[in-house]
């Protein structure tokens, strides 16, 4: 697979674009469609089994991300189809530019096409919305954009590539990554009576600990655990700052909850060294792609 930003080729083959990325979901996606039993493309007769191609153009400007799985879709309906990319893999795109065309049978390029264009809207909006977090804290500190794991069901690991092609960075996927101590732990262990460092005491060597942190009590347990790793949740900007400082240089600091376009850099200037923004995968809108016969 292309890293982003490589330089746009010619004609690829799709196995040698698309690797094992979102195999299985495409599979699934083909079969709900039950894109080998389309009733109207079977109608056109021989037609289906000649040469065709299909680019798809870009209707506004976005970040392009999964042409891989683009290629995966057409690959598995016609094992000879090829992919040209027009726009690389987390690049801007503009409104009217191709960002890739598909030869194949014209039968798998009917069949295929509300797929694939289903993951490629999707993906390009994920990508596109964390381009505009990356943008909007550059100059503002050394803070970084990650994901949640508040993703949609089957579509993680593509959704948190988007994240990547547009420039943000990885967190943990899934609950077996890391410990996340979050505030359903903390009431229990409150009404348990339990301390956070004893709890911590049995984290397998190894894995990363990363503590959430509410209130100043929490802060303080945490503090006292040994935490190298504090997301620090639903807090002001202002608070996020004084608690960075009270934790030192040697705690990462991690902003979450009600972050947005309009106040993620001020989390960047206050001293967060990750910013995790649930809406890069929750609510990217789909971008707006079209099909078209060639």
């Amino acid at each position: 697979m292309r890293s982003p930003g490589a330089p746009a080729g010619p004609s690829t083959g799709c196995s040698r674009l698309a690797d094992a990325l979102g195999r299985e979901e495409v599979r699934r996606a083909l079969a709900e469609d039950r894109a080998a039993s389309d009733q109207t493309t079977r109608l056109l007769g021989a037609a289906i089994h000649q040469p065709g191609a299909m680019g798809f153009v870009a209707e506004a400007r976005f970040v392009v991300a999964g042409l891989p799985v683009v290629a995966a879709v057409f690959e598995e309906l016609d094992r000879s189809a090829q992919l040209e990319i027009g726009v690389n893999e987390g690049v801007w795109a503009r409104a009217g530019e191709t960002i890739a065309t598909v030869r194949a049978r014209t039968g798998a390029l009917l069949s295929g096409e509300r797929v694939a264009l289903n993951f490629l809207q999707r993906l390009c909006g994920v990508a596109t919305l964390t381009r505009q977090a990356v943008d909007a804290v550059k100059g503002r500190g050394k803070a970084r954009i990650t994901h949640t794991r508040k993703t949609t069901p089957g579509l993680r690991a593509l959704e948190r590539y988007a994240v990547v092609a547009g420039g943000g960075v990885e967190n943990r996927a899934s609950l077996a990554d890391a410990v996340m101590w979050k505030d359903n732990h903390w009431a229990l262990l409150t009404a348990q009576e339990g301390s956070l460092s004893e709890a911590l005491r049995a984290v397998p060597a190894g894995l990363p600990v990363i503590v959430e942190v509410e209130s100043e009590a929490q802060l303080q347990q945490a503090l006292e655990a040994g935490a190298t790793h504090l997301l620090i949740d639903n807090q002001s900007p202002e608070r996020l700052g004084e608690w960075a400082r009270r934790a030192g240089a040697g705690v990462t600091i991690q902003a979450s909850g009600g972050i947005t376009l309009e106040n993620v850099g001020s989390y960047a200037a206050a001293g967060a060294h990750l910013i995790s923004m649930g809406a890069l995968t929750h609510s990217a809108p789909a971008v707006g792609i079209r099909c078209e016969l060639l």
